[in-house]
């Protein structure tokens, strides 16, 4: 029972410290590569954005990556824009929907995958460079579709209940 006090501190200890640790700390970038060309294979993204690792989620690398891309574009939504409207067509995709507002949407398709590209205004005092939200998914998942609800019964044909 004397090491019980020990063994709780040291525990504790060790949970505050992963707590305060980025996600992917330690790793070196021999294990995980994390820059734009080889986790996301072919899908170029402009010249000088950075992508937010922490506000990403991609599963896979390379040509079967999907997931969402979180980035800092380095450039005005008009010229983010005018990069992907024009670039992605030239890379096979073929442009299915596009929509240009405050917040713009495109939306692209490829062999049997989509992508969504959504980009916001960026913060004026923090330099207002767009932020890019794109976001890639095989284009027929098997997705499971809610149940069909049933019909509701009118209460006039309903059953009553004896008390």
């Amino acid at each position: 029972m004397r090491f019980l006090p020990v063994v709780v501190s040291t525990v504790l200890l060790t949970l505050v410290a992963c707590a305060n640790m980025p996600m992917g700390a330690g790793r070196t970038s021999s294990t995980v590569d994390m820059s734009g060309a080889d986790l996301l294979g072919q899908t170029q993204l402009p010249p000088g954005a950075r992508i937010l690792h922490e506000q990403s989620l991609v599963i896979g690398t390379g040509e079967n990556w999907v997931g969402r891309v979180v980035m800092d574009s380095a450039r005005d939504t008009t010229s983010a824009y005018s990069y992907f409207l024009e670039n992605y067509p030239s890379q096979g995709w073929t442009l299915l929907s596009a929509i240009r507002a405050k917040s713009s949407v495109l939306v692209f398709n490829k062999a049997e995958r989509n992508v969504t590209i959504e980009i916001q205004e960026g913060n004026p005092l923090a330099g207002g460079s767009a932020m890019v939200i794109l976001t890639l998914a095989p284009r027929n998942a098997n997705v499971a579709s809610p149940a069909l609800a049933k019909k509701p019964v009118p209460v006039e044909d309903a059953v009553p209940t004896k008390p």
